[in-house]
């Protein structure tokens, strides 16, 4: 005779509900989840902020340093070799809190990470010598994926990010502010330069693409591109994002990409609202199509 106790009402009940809700998630995908988060937003269970940032945990581990980082003809850097009456006012104009260090003219060899407030010994002392207080860089590879990234970042305290090829030889640059921004989405700050217009289209010429801000208007991108994208349609976007929203039919993700004429674009930072930042590459001549990485 069996002397097991018999199944108590409460634990038959707890039983059931994990029974029902592995039946509702099993083998459940991205996707799945992402719906999911969507219908809790609808429901105003989770408000749009925290659903723009759970898409941006979710999403941004399918991105590496390559597709985030500024390309090396883009980098600003301080050369030491230069007398410094050249670097110290382009230190002040460009604003920023770092910048890689080289000398004597050599992109591939960063020598170590200057602190703009580092500087400010300069002003009371001429014979302070910057090379002495460096910060040493950090290197990682192209493929690196963005959450490992991050999480060094936090373990390393470090902000800045010096991006090589398989060769050793510098590719750009990546900071802890590009790969926050793929979660929470744009950190503007008090020095941001606020003009829409500049610097819209960066060529990364080693990889062959470029990064094209959303925000850029049609008639630019087919000026610079020499093409005539989007002339002859029904379609009345004015910005490249707006038109690549109009060819997905829906609001685009980070990862997804749409074949337009002979141009591949690939979304690289969206949020619940608009398009940010895309990747262009240039195809061979196809249909258009649709296609999402995930």
């Amino acid at each position: 005779m069996s002397t097991e106790p018999s199944p108590q009402p409460g634990n038959i009940k707890h039983r059931s509900f994990f029974e029902r809700l592995s039946g509702i998630f099993h083998a459940p995908t991205r996707e799945d989840f992402i719906d999911t988060l969507h219908e809790a937003n609808e429901q105003k269970l989770i408000d749009d902020s925290a659903l723009q940032m759970m898409e941006g945990v979710m999403k941004f581990s399918n991105l590496r340093a390559c597709d985030l980082m500024v390309p090396r003809s883009q980098m600003q850097i301080i050369d030491l070799g230069e007398p410094r009456e050249t670097w110290l006012p382009y230190m002040i104009e460009t604003e920023h809190s770092r910048f890689p260090v080289i000398e004597d003219g050599d992109r591939d060899n960063v020598i170590g990470i200057l602190h703009a407030k580092t500087m400010l010994h300069v002003l009371v002392d001429p014979s302070f010598n910057p090379k002495e207080h460096l910060r040493a860089p950090k290197f990682i590879p192209e493929s690196m994926p963005l959450n490992d990234l991050l999480r060094d970042f936090k373990l390393e305290r470090n902000h800045m990010a010096i991006v090589v090829d398989e060769f050793g030889s510098v590719s750009g640059l990546i900071t802890i502010e590009d790969v926050l921004e793929q979660i929470v989405g744009e950190i503007d700050d008090e020095f941001d330069d606020i003009d829409e217009d500049a610097d819209n289209i960066l060529e990364d010429a080693k990889h062959g693409c470029w990064r094209v801000k959303a925000l850029t208007e049609i008639e630019q991108f087919n000026e610079f591109f020499q093409t005539q994208i989007n002339t002859d349609e029904d379609c009345h976007c004015e910005t490249i994002g707006g038109l690549i929203a109009d060819r997905l039919e829906h609001m685009p993700k980070t990862g997804e990409t749409v074949v337009i004429e002979n141009f591949r674009f690939t979304v690289l930072r969206a949020d619940e609202r608009q398009v940010r930042l895309l990747k262009v590459e240039k195809v061979e001549s196809a249909a258009p199509e649709k296609e999402s990485k995930k």
